[in-house]
């Protein structure tokens, strides 16, 4: 007879079972909202599912080359350990792909394989990171306030603005560039979608390079810049840059995370990958093999093999950025039309990634007095859902929500935008 244990205690805030800082620890709100969204779709109901960062099959399936590949390198036996660092067939195809695409030739040592994006960022935060030491970022941005409360760091949280895309300037960060150990920064950026401009981040990496001449002097750590690049092939006509392409002397202080994830609208394969100094990565590896966040062999042996066929990533990517494109402009265009019609919407046109940021300002109308009531509002009466920015670190209710495209279609964009506007219209009516 089993032993019947479904009487155990359910998880609590109060739990003495676990670490202060599991009790701490907040989880994804996008993944909250996403589930709520899977709940409803299971029980009937059609939604504009505009909410987690990833993307439907139905949609946009992973590349033909990518799907066969795995499916060899299983049948070819491919089904044990990797090593700690990654597949040297991959980490060789990444170098080729960032010195044809970018123009950065790093060593191989400067490169480390992990089980998508997110473990190069633990890893980053854990080899670069004391408790106490300050790590700077922007927000809105995605998940750094978590991985900060993780390692016990300092979080020095930088406010951005529409204005500049949502996007730091040099004049925000300055004031924290002396007492920070990290910077984090995101391009093109999660929630927003938009670009940092080239001027705008040569200043960043020229004040980098200046302070960490003076902390040599003194004997003092580095201050270290992770730039997360994760969408930067999914670009709409507006030119990605490089720390390292606009300021060489960057490549000491620079840690890339980037993967197969986005571009190849591969999430779920966990392909991923972090460049840089040598000396960093080195570290990262340490404690990714720890962890054992390594990509299954696999899937890393097909990698390599279809990220050097170029004619077929290249066409790909093609179609790719156009199917995301059109369903961003469909959504763009759509509240261009409410606002020119008066309605008090707003949104940043389309520059990278799969996201659309979309103001709603009715903070203060109809009862709706919070972001998270206005997207259970449009939820509700639009089937409409969205995430919004307090998800993404900005704590202010002003009506900013970030659109992902990934799982749905133009047909489905279109049908709700009519929904939308007779929602928008029905919260200004009422009294």
């Amino acid at each position: 007879m089993a032993i019947d244990l479904t009487s155990l205690p359910r998880p609590s805030r109060d739990d003495t079972t676990v670490s202060t800082m599991v009790r701490g620890l907040v989880g994804s709100e996008i993944l909250r909202i996403a589930a709520e969204i899977r709940e409803l779709v299971a029980k009937g109901n059609k939604v504009c599912n505009l909410t987690v960062g990833d993307f439907n099959p139905k949609e946009f399936p992973v590349p033909d080359g990518l799907r066969d590949q795995i499916g060899a390198a299983l049948q070819g036996g491919e089904t044990n350990y990797p090593p700690s660092d990654g597949v040297l067939d991959l980490r060789q195809a990444v170098q080729r792909f960032y010195e044809r695409s970018l123009g950065l030739k790093y060593p191989l040592e400067g490169i480390v394989i992990a089980g998508g994006a997110r473990p190069v960022i633990y890893a980053t935060y854990r080899a670069v990171l004391d408790p106490g030491d300050v790590v700077v970022y922007p927000v809105p941005s995605w998940n750094n306030n978590h991985y900060a409360h993780m390692l016990g760091a300092r979080s020095v949280v930088v406010t951005t603005d529409a204005a500049a895309g949502f996007m730091p300037t040099l004049a925000q960060l300055e004031p924290h560039l002396s007492s920070a150990r990290l910077l984090c920064l995101c391009s093109p950026l999660n929630p927003t979608g938009t670009m940092i401009d080239a001027e705008a981040l040569r200043a960043i990496c020229q004040r980098i390079v200046e302070e960490n001449r003076a902390r040599e002097g003194r004997g003092q750590k580095p201050l270290i810049l992770m730039y997360d690049h994760i969408y930067w092939v999914l670009n709409f006509g507006k030119k990605h840059v490089t720390p390292v392409e606009l300021v060489p002397e960057m490549a000491p202080y620079t840690v890339f995370v980037d993967g197969i994830s986005k571009a190849f609208a591969a999430t779920g394969v966990r392909v991923g990958w972090g460049v840089g100094a040598p000396t960093l990565i080195s570290r990262m590896r340490d404690v990714l093999g720890h962890v054992g966040a390594w990509a299954p062999k696999a899937e890393q042996v097909a990698t390599a093999r279809y990220l050097d066929d170029v004619p077929a990533t290249e066409s790909f990517l093609t179609t790719m950025r156009q199917r995301v494109d059109q369903r961003l402009e469909a959504l763009y265009k759509g509240f261009q039309r409410m606002k020119d019609a008066g309605l008090p919407v707003e949104a940043i046109a389309p520059q990278g990634a799969i996201y659309l940021t979309v103001r709603f300002d009715v903070v203060g109308r109809d009862g709706l007095a919070t972001n998270d009531a206005i997207r259970k509002r449009l939820l509700e009466k639009a089937r409409f859902a969205m995430v919004p920015f307090q998800a993404f670190g900005l704590a202010e209710d002003t009506g900013w929500f970030r659109l992902s495209v990934g799982a749905t279609s133009v047909a489905e964009i279109e049908e709700a935008m009519p929904r939308v506007e007779a929602t928008v219209r029905e919260i200004l009516a009422a009294r």
